[in-house]
């Protein structure tokens, strides 16, 4: 009898090792991304006031547990509906990285190009009359210095 209770024994100790995953580590930046999810979640299920949905604070859980009882639909069918709006948000946002990279890399060399050939052209005049170009910076502070404070002086 003793062998048959240590190697149960055992096999709870390593089942209480293991990590537990939770339906939040699937998705961990819920919370994160919960505002803009927001209106998408509204839309699928209209019937949950938005002020509800805001109190579960992007909790999965909690979100899965208010729209099923708003809904009646069971809590295994808000889950899977509800990953699959978050998957396709997780998409649609890396989709948009991707197309967004090459006007990245175009605007870095537009903004070389900039520097190539603006870049002398503005500093040759200042190099020749340093104390001009510090007086006109000076002006134009003072002009914004004043346009910006717009009469806020105490009389």
């Amino acid at each position: 009898m003793e062998s048959t209770n240590s190697s149960s024994g055992d096999s709870q100790t390593s089942v209480q090792n293991e990590p537990l995953q939770t339906p939040e580590d699937s998705y961990p930046r819920l919370s994160e991304r919960f505002e803009s999810l927001l209106p998408k979640i509204q839309e699928r299920w209209p019937e949950v006031a938005q002020q509800t949905l805001e109190a579960t604070r992007g909790s999965l859980d909690e979100m899965i547990r208010v729209i099923s009882d708003h809904t009646g639909i069971n809590t295994s069918g808000v889950r899977s509906q509800l990953e699959e709006l978050i998957d396709s948000a997780t998409d649609r946002t890396k989709d948009l990285a991707d197309s967004l990279e090459p006007l990245e890399k175009q605007l870095e060399e537009l903004l070389d190009d900039l520097n190539k050939t603006l870049r002398p052209k503005i500093e040759k005049p200042v190099r020749k009359r340093p104390l001009l170009a510090l007086g006109i910076a000076a002006g134009i502070g003072v002009i914004l210095g004043i346009l910006l404070s717009g009469g806020r002086r105490s009389s």
